[in-house]
C-alpha cells in the first residue's frame, strides 16, 4: 500500500526542498527527504511529538543559521 506522504505548506512545492512525513502499518512516524525519497528515519508517533514540541520552542533554531 502506498504511503500518503505529507509536507508542510511553508516546503518548497517543486519537491526539492520539502521534508516529508507519514506513517507505516505499524503506526510509526516516517521522516524523509523530498530530493533522497529513499531515505527514511523511522521513530514512535510518543517521540516525534516530542520533537515537534522543542521545534515549536526555537530548541533546534541554532542549526538553521550557517
Amino acid at each position: 500500500m502506498p504511503r500518503n506522504w505529507q509536507k508542510s505548506t511553508s516546503s518548497s512545492q517543486d519537491g526539492g526542498n520539502s521534508v516529508e512525513v507519514s506513517t507505516n502499518a505499524e503506526g510509526l512516524v516516517e521522516i524523509r527527504e523530498s530530493d533522497a525519497p529513499e531515505s527514511i528515519v523511522v521513530t514512535t508517533p510518543t517521540k516525534f511529538a516530542l520533537w515537534l514540541e522543542g521545534v515549536k520552542r526555537g530548541e533546534f533554531d541554532h542549526f538553521t543559521h550557517a
